[in-house]
């Protein structure tokens, strides 16, 4: 277990707590996707930087990669050795969502990209709950897929709470 996908149902599932965690434990560096897309004030990079940012991350012996963004899946889970898929209900993930904007209301959280403060909007919100379940219809197929082409890499679905304790519980031991 040593390049490792750190990949959720949705905004808010903690994804970036459950990397930062596992990483801990590991000892493996964390890499936040957030950070690679985003520039300063929200603007998006360019789609050859972001992808640019993620070859330079998996040429490393040791990775750990937090967040979906599904149009560089491909590149990430063909060199993972590890996919971690988080599930937890949808009113979990939009009240986490709303949880965090107010605690880090006018600051950058330390898993997103400079210059991009804390916001929340209707938008954000009604993506949250139209992506909710096509994502965890489509994770369902994309992981049975990924198991039956690579019985090498190893699929953990932690879908409550309990289940991601227990198993960061594990990685102390």
């Amino acid at each position: 277990m040593e390049r490792i996908m750190v990949i959720g149902v949705s905004a808010g599932v903690g994804k970036s707590t459950f990397a930062r965690r596992l990483g801990d434990h590991l000892n493996i560096e964390v890499y936040h996707l957030d950070t690679f897309y985003w520039r300063p004030g929200w603007v998006e990079a360019p789609l050859e930087d972001f992808i640019s940012a993620q070859k330079e991350v998996v040429s490393h012996d040791k990775w750990i990669m937090e967040g979906n963004y599904s149009h560089s899946f491909n590149l990430r889970s063909e060199l993972a050795d590890t996919i971690i898929y988080l599930e937890l209900p949808l009113r979990v993930c939009l009240y986490r969502v709303i949880k965090r904007w107010l605690s880090n209301l006018g600051k950058t959280r330390p898993d997103m990209a400079k210059g991009c403060n804390e916001k929340l909007d209707w938008q954000f919100i009604n993506f949250i709950i139209s992506t909710y379940f096509p994502r965890k219809k489509e994770m369902k197929i994309k992981l049975a897929d990924l198991q039956k082409s690579d019985l090498e890499k190893e699929i953990v679905i932690l879908k409550s709470k309990p289940d991601i304790e227990g198993y960061l519980l594990n990685m102390k031991g």
